[in-house]
């Protein structure tokens, strides 16, 4: 699998042209799946409305309003409830995931029960655009200060695809977002290379190669990352 890890979505011009070398081929001629089931475990994006903007691509990240040539919806919460061959083949077939942003240890409790996870090592030309969380649950370990759902086995790792962690929104003293110190400071409590990086600003990894795409602002905190 190849991954287009952002903080805001496909934000400008820079990320949207990491985006169509992953794809391998124009956005107009790939199709996708978003997935929004991070957005109901969050209090603050869903469920409700946001979902809705999310899926509809009406809102201010973007993601679902690209113009890819079709675009479906993937809910995983729904997964263990159906059979397999209702769903597994459209995973199989498309191009990109578009995974939105909310409470990311709510999203890799979902993956690990839908059984999305366990099909992630064979979608080896499929692109995983995620989103704040749709980014993070990529990584090791988010560290507490993004922790607020927890699932019942207690567990507070995340999938672990990469060996670094991603501490998004990244702003200016003041603005909304994470400032540089409370970036820093999180980065004390993850045990591995760290990244912080505002809402203009991605990281690919592809076989291995990690590399930050940027028209904003990011820091590497710790290390250098690379995929498992």
């Amino acid at each position: 699998m190849k991954l287009l890890l952002t903080s805001g979505g496909v934000t400008n011009a820079s990320i949207r042209d990491a985006l169509v070398e992953l794809l391998g081929k124009p956005v107009e001629e790939s199709t996708a799946l978003c997935i929004p089931t991070a957005m109901y475990g969050h209090p603050m994006v869903g469920p409700g409305e946001r979902a809705w903007q999310f899926i509809s691509g009406t809102s201010q990240n973007p993601m679902v309003d690209l113009g890819w040539r079709s675009v479906g919806v993937l809910e995983l919460t729904a997964l263990p409830s159906i059979d397999e061959d209702l769903w597994v083949p459209l995973v199989r077939e498309a191009d990109a995931l578009l995974v939105a942003g909310g409470d990311v240890l709510y999203l890799s409790h979902w993956m690990r029960e839908s059984g999305l996870v366990d099909l992630l090592p064979s979608l080896g030309d499929t692109v995983w655009v995620g989103l704040s969380a749709g980014s993070m649950v990529m990584t090791p370990h988010v560290g507490k200060d993004f922790i607020q759902w927890r699932p019942p086995s207690g567990d507070e790792t995340t999938l672990g695809v990469v060996d670094f962690s991603i501490c998004p929104h990244l702003a200016a003293d003041g603005m909304p977002g994470n400032s540089r110190a409370e970036a820093e400071e999180w980065a004390t409590g993850v045990p591995n290379p760290a990244y912080a990086m505002d809402d203009q600003t991605a990281i690919t990894v592809v076989d291995g190669e990690v590399d930050v795409v940027s028209e904003g602002q990011w820091i590497q905190l710790r290390g250098v990352g690379g995929s498992a």
